[in-house]
């Protein structure tokens, strides 16, 4: 009996995850990946409750505990600065916080060998039938596959081509924001700093590199429509919602015009009334992104790959059925993320709840 052959868009964490299982269960396995080689990107992710399981599962808890950040506290500041509160480091970092790069690093590092990996490569065409979905390529390949699978991100090019237009899924939860590192001047030791003002919240913490701040500035928006403006037109827009916000904000905002790792983006959960359409399966912040605010992506990613993989391998069953019961067996847990998601965004001085 052939192996069914799976193609998964995304190596971030969904798609790895997935990948192994998938292997590790028999299948012939391809990964593409638009960037040109793993990301070493990110900030700082976290695992909680049972994503703890699957990365034993994976057979990298250790390796990934062996890079815990290490994280306590957050000091909540008032407007001029003083100190009027404090967060558990659980709050933040949950069970293990680690380097996003890291947790990137290891999960390749896992695979490499056993998955075709096609970097600096994507899907632009998919043809679903009967007995399959044959695929284009950007680099103008073309290939035929079993099932296809979008662990591609909050903006999944695989969910626009079989599901529809991002206005369908993606819905913004009224906050926008920029991250960055700096000099660490104010000499925080795995720790953190949040403070609010005037619709708008400074997020600071210092964890893997005591020279290095890293910088959350977020801000109430009415859409996500900055996400797609270049970064002169981002950084104006921050500079002209903190001018009132006092503290660090100024030293901060002259910070940022010097970042060379500034990066932007809104916060938005993706809501979908079915994850699957025909061969075609969603996993991860493509199929539903809770949002950084709910801490719960990276366990979102990890738990549903391990999720989809076991319906997948079920003795005797069809893909549709597996589609099926993966969905109704996960969506309970990623509804309840989805309110957390919501509500937190107040925090950071959004305006959905």
């Amino acid at each position: 009996m052939s192996k069914t052959k799976v193609l998964i868009s995304g190596a971030s964490v969904a798609g790895p995850a997935l990948a192994h299982f998938l292997h590790r269960g028999g299948c012939e396995v391809t990964v593409v990946e638009r960037a040109p080689e793993p990301r070493d990107s990110g900030y700082a992710v976290d695992f909680r409750g049972e994503a703890l399981d699957v990365l034993a599962d994976l057979g990298i808890l250790e390796e990934v505990r062996a890079h815990e950040t290490a994280m306590r506290d957050t000091l909540l500041l008032d407007e001029t600065g003083a100190e009027v509160g404090r967060l558990p480091a659980t709050a933040f970092a949950g069970e293990l916080e680690v380097p996003k790069r890291e947790l990137t690093r290891i999960l390749h590092a896992r695979t490499a060998n056993d998955i075709d990996y096609r970097f600096g490569d994507a899907v632009t065409v998919l043809a679903q039938d009967d007995s399959g979905v044959s695929v284009e390529f950007d680099s103008g390949r073309s290939d035929r596959f079993d099932l296809v699978f979008g662990a591609d991100g909050l903006y999944s090019g695989i969910r626009r081509l079989a599901f529809g237009p991002h206005a369908d899924a993606v819905h913004h939860l009224g906050l926008s924001g920029a991250g960055f590192t700096t000099d660490n001047f104010l000499g925080l030791d795995h720790r953190g700093i949040l403070q609010r003002a005037n619709g708008t919240a400074v997020y600071l913490f210092s964890a893997a590199d005591p020279a290095r701040l890293t910088v959350s500035l977020t801000f109430a928006t009415p859409s996500a429509d900055l996400d797609r403006r270049d970064r002169a037109d981002q950084e104006e827009a921050l500079r002209s919602a903190f001018a009132e916000h006092g503290w660090e904000a100024p030293r901060l905002l002259r910070a940022m015009a010097d970042a060379d790792d500034f990066y932007f983006a809104s916060t938005c959960q993706v809501h979908l009334p079915t994850w699957s359409r025909g061969r075609v399966a969603l996993l991860g912040d493509a199929a539903y992104c809770a949002a950084p605010t709910s801490g719960a992506g990276t366990s979102q990613a990890l738990i549903g790959a391990r999720t989809l993989s076991r319906e997948l391998l079920t003795p005797n069953t069809t893909h549709t059925t597996a589609f099926t019961t993966y969905e109704s067996t996960l969506r309970p847990y990623i509804t309840e993320n989805q309110i957390t998601g919501r509500t937190a965004t107040l925090a950071f001085g959004g305006t959905t709840a």
